[in-house]
């Protein structure tokens, strides 16, 4: 028996991913979670053949829960799955552990793709991804300055891009609003930025809203 637990902060999502799954893998038993903290509750309690994390959940993101999962469960397989641009987080997540990385609009078979190739414990990267990764590499091309970014860090910079105002973001995140004025400065600095206008034109220059 295949243990999966899916963790996404959309019920009709996680209704739509076991669906999938259990059409394709008659053999597996699921399990969901609705936000970071009781995935990672979960985790600690049971065990899973395979998780398949949002990147994007309310409080504590994807690619933080990939951390701590990976940090007392090593060998347990880490699936991500997001709505963002495969360019800008996948290299964050494969760099933090996880075994593939899929877009939710992606066709069907990507993640049916995606979840036998975890199943096997081979990486998986869509095609496009793997021709940008060996791209990079043939050129060594330096990554761009918001590579520097902690995760947290690049969150915050693309929901100001978005147009996000702080005391929502901090909200979003379950942060506190100094907390989020704190991110910013560390990004302007980072990036060489001095203003919000100015992050919000970096973020749409690099096209990180996807």
């Amino acid at each position: 028996m295949i243990r999966v637990l899916l963790a996404d902060d959309h019920a009709v999502v996680r209704k739509g991913l076991r669906e999938i799954l259990t059409e394709e893998f008659p053999d597996i038993t699921l399990d969901e979670a609705r936000n970071g903290e009781e995935t990672f509750h979960k985790v600690q309690t049971k065990e899973y053949d395979l998780v398949i994390l949002d990147i994007k959940m309310p409080g504590r993101s994807g690619l933080d829960v990939l951390g701590d999962i990976k940090a007392i469960c090593p060998k347990t397989k880490v699936l991500m799955l997001s709505m963002f641009p495969e360019k800008e987080y996948a290299v964050r997540a494969l760099k933090g552990g996880a075994i593939g990385y899929v877009v939710k609009d992606s066709d069907l078979t990507e993640l049916t793709k995606a979840t036998r190739a975890a199943f096997s414990g081979k990486r998986y990267v869509s095609m496009e991804l793997g021709r940008e990764l060996a791209e990079m590499a043939v050129k060594g091309a330096k990554g761009a300055p918001h590579a520097e970014l902690s995760n947290r860090e690049f969150e915050v910079l693309c929901m100001i891009g978005a147009g996000g105002k702080a005391k929502d973001i901090a909200a979003e995140l379950y942060l506190g609003e100094s907390t989020v004025y704190t991110y910013r400065s560390r990004i302007l600095k980072k990036l060489g930025l001095k203003t919000t206008a100015e992050l919000i034109r970096y973020v749409l220059e690099h096209e990180l809203l996807g």
